[in-house]
């Protein structure tokens, strides 16, 4: 079983929580918008850390984390960019890739809307936004998303609510 918590768009902020909630994670990680490179530095002190750089990036996150990551975890198939649309409707860029080859699984961040769901076109691909968790955006609540994955399957998906946005 592996244990991930995933992140997005922190903007120069990690809530202290975070720390405590991805504490027994095996992995984490982090669909762009870092803010700061501390951040990434933070997280990979608590476990190895995944991640994408986002538009408000960067050289230094830039140079160290690519713009999408494309990986295998216990036979699933992971896809995970910064600005990727939402369930159904994808960027232009990549939407003719997601055509071609979709991934099993899709995360991306970038609207800072929580958004968990199947796409029933694309072979039933998830589709994961664990929302923001920084305090800049239009967000009411700050979000992140903790799951495992075990043989084959993604389970004990947990949303995690840090408080409203001006808060902690």
């Amino acid at each position: 079983m592996i244990k991930v918590g995933l992140i997005s768009d922190t903007h120069s902020y990690l809530d202290p929580q975070v720390l405590e909630y991805f504490e027994d994670r095996d992995e984490i990680w982090h669909a762009g918008d870092f803010g700061t490179i501390e951040i990434a530095d933070t997280l990979s002190d608590i476990a190895p850390l995944i991640g994408v750089y986002g538009n408000i990036d960067g050289q230094n996150i830039r140079q160290e984390y690519p713009l999408h990551q494309r990986f295998s975890r216990d036979g699933i198939d992971f896809w995970m960019t910064h600005i990727g649309g939402t369930l159904g409707r994808y960027c232009i860029p990549i939407r003719e890739e997601m055509e071609k080859n979709p991934p099993d699984v899709f995360i991306c961040g970038h609207s800072h809307i929580l958004k968990i769901g199947r796409d029933q076109e694309k072979d039933k691909m998830l589709f994961i936004n664990p929302g923001a968790a920084g305090r800049y955006g239009f967000q009411v609540y700050r979000t992140c998303v903790r799951f495992a994955i075990d043989k084959g399957k993604i389970q004990d998906v947990e949303v995690i609510n840090l408080g409203q946005k001006g808060e902690g």
